[in-house]
């Protein structure tokens, strides 16, 4: 091996660790490798920033926007409120949800379905009476699976179609995956709606509640004598956060103040309104010499004055959480908000939650001012978990949002335009007719993904040119030497398939095209059913919760445990790879 070719392979081996590990965020993993590979001379400095230009990164985002332009349209919201039905039993409600949400990630990113679905599936259960784990999983798992069918389904597909444009000369069109990808991911859905969900272990109510959690709203008051008299409600918040006890207002004369009474000085008689555990509640009272003259519940309070709203949110990979506590990023300064409880895996934190730092995937429960939900959980960067009434708007706007969104695929398809300028057209149509406000446009990139990309596409290219690939390949094909064709794929899918599963499908499928290239060379065989391997398989990452954004997204939620994932997941990859070998020699052919 040549020095770059180590370099490389052990800048590859260490991003590969890192993203495994999880301790920091995939984006700054992939851009501090980059920098070491331009510091080192493997990757040319004119090349250093080429992928923040590259056609598979302006797709991916203005795919996003797209999708957020069909949804705040009521186009995609229209559709689920008209088929979902909550007297449905689980498996016809997982074959409609399922086959909702597979059409819809083919067409808008699979991520952004999912979060779109995921609360109406929520909603659903709890009306019928049954735990949202049931039909979670089966919802990501479709998701997942649609976004094979297309090319813009999912950023696989985008990176593999742009690498086929690099290496032989033309991408791949909007539906060439469709006839294998769209034939696996229907049999997936198949098995998912008949079998799959039949496999997850029963798991328990997962959405947390105030009556669960066992945490009071108390009203404390400020006796005659106090040493509290004449100071601020403010001065008092750092010894209430070591206490784990939320100061969520003030009453003074029988008015309730919440937002207002931060900066307001206590008076004798005035009574503090405080949110905890029993226990705490008890020893912030005796630390203070409070008087203890009322305890009272959420739901008494949400109707009373001001009020308050118990809000249920998923904590996300890009979330201003993530990582960091609710006490670090001054949630209840900043919104006056405060973290109840944390649904992690199935089990409920409840002591000190808003000292413990939270991850993706948790479900919070969180209690905050009135009608102020859908402004918080957008600067936490979360999920609401609870159907967020969105209202279909006229229906200019839903029927101008599908009818230019289908005008640029099918222009696309057609060979009219290239694909990333007809995504660009719909973009600008939708900002001029305000289906997406200019205010928001760049809200809805999704800027980690964009940041991996522009990071890895350049060490992707420096790994091929150095010849790193072909090592890879030649492996590859000593290892099956004298194998048949459709086991060399075979092993191939596998392989891409176990890399997806404890990584980023993006960064899988950047490392894992080449070399299905090169292998294809090596046998002298067409590159195209190696290409298809790939896409396949690099999106079809079932195992376990890190593997795919969606599986991480539902883990809080569905409450699930990280080995719950194998047990439908396994089967189904297996079923994956089963059905698309054939099809891929079929529509493919060496």
């Amino acid at each position: 091996m040549t020095l770059d070719q180590i370099i490389l392979f052990t800048l590859f081996f260490a991003v590969f660790a890192l993203l495994i590990w999880g301790r920091w965020r995939y984006d700054l993993v992939a851009f501090a490798a980059l920098m070491v590979g331009v510091a080192t001379g493997v990757v040319p400095y004119e090349d250093a920033f080429s992928g923040f230009g590259h056609e598979a990164t302006l797709i991916v985002a203005l795919v996003l926007v797209i999708s957020a332009g069909l949804v705040r349209s009521g186009a995609v919201y229209l559709i689920t409120r008209t088929l979902v039905d909550s007297s449905r039993n689980l498996g016809l409600h997982i074959i409609l949800m399922g086959g909702i949400g597979g059409v819809l990630s083919a067409f808008m990113n699979n991520v952004a379905a999912l979060a779109l679905l995921m609360p109406v599936d929520v909603q659903t259960a709890k009306k019928a009476g049954r735990a949202p784990g049931l039909s979670l999983m089966p919802l990501s798992f479709a998701t997942i699976l649609g976004g094979m069918a297309t090319l813009i389904g999912t950023p696989p597909n985008i990176i593999i179609s742009s690498i086929r444009a690099q290496t032989l000369g033309e991408p791949f069109g909007m539906f060439d995956f469709a006839p294998v990808g769209g034939l696996a991911a229907l049999g997936g859905l198949a098995f998912v709606a008949l079998i799959g969900w039949r496999l997850i272990p029963q798991p328990k109510t997962a959405s947390l509640s105030a009556t669960e959690i066992a945490q009071y709203v108390a009203e404390l008051t400020v006796p005659e004598g106090s040493k509290m008299i004449g100071n601020r409600v403010i001065d008092y918040s750092e010894q209430a956060e070591k206490a784990d006890v939320a100061i969520l207002g003030l009453i003074r004369d029988n008015r309730r103040l919440y937002g207002r009474a931060r900066n307001t000085r206590l008076q004798a008689g005035d009574a503090l309104v405080l949110e905890a555990v029993p226990e705490a509640l008890d020893e912030f009272r005796s630390a203070l010499d409070l008087g203890f003259s009322d305890q009272i519940r959420e739901d008494q309070l949400k109707a009373d004055g001001e009020g308050l709203d118990i809000l249920e949110l998923v904590v996300t990979a890009e979330s201003r959480l993530a990582g960091k506590t609710a006490q670090g990023v001054g949630l209840s300064w900043r919104h006056r908000a405060v973290l109840m409880g944390i649904s992690r895996q199935g089990r409920r934190i409840t002591n000190q939650v808003r000292m413990t730092e939270v991850r993706p995937g948790d479900l919070l429960l969180l209690l905050v001012p009135k009608d102020q939900g859908q402004e918080i959980s957008e600067w936490l960067g979360c999920l609401p978990l609870a159907d967020r009434g969105l209202a279909v708007t006229e229906n200019k706007k839903v029927w101008s949002a599908i009818g230019l969104f289908a005008a640029a695929v099918a222009a696309a398809s057609f060979g009219l335009v290239h694909l990333p300028i007809a995504l660009g057209f719909v973009v600008i149509a939708y900002l001029l007719l305000r289906i997406v406000p200019m205010r928001e446009l760049y809200e809805h990139i999704e800027w980690p993904v964009i940041v991996l990309l522009g990071s890895m596409i350049p060490l992707g290219m420096a790994l091929e040119s150095s010849g790193g690939t072909d090592l890879i390949a030649q492996g590859l094909v000593s290892l099956t030497s004298g194998w048949p064709a459709w086991a060399i794929l075979t092993a191939l899918m596998v392989v891409t398939m176990t890399l997806s599963d404890v990584l980023n499908n993006t960064a899988t499928a950047i490392v894992a095209a080449p070399i299905g290239i090169r292998m294809a060379q090596t046998l002298d065989v067409s590159p195209d059913p190696f290409l298809m391997a790939v896409a396949i398989a690099a999106s079809a990452a079932f195992l376990t919760p890190i593997g795919h954004k969606n599986n991480t997204l539902i883990l809080g939620p569905g409450g699930y445990r990280f080995g719950d994932y194998w047990r439908m997941g396994l089967p189904l990859e297996i079923l994956v790879v089963a059905v698309s070998i054939p099809l891929i020699l079929i529509f493919w052919p060496l």
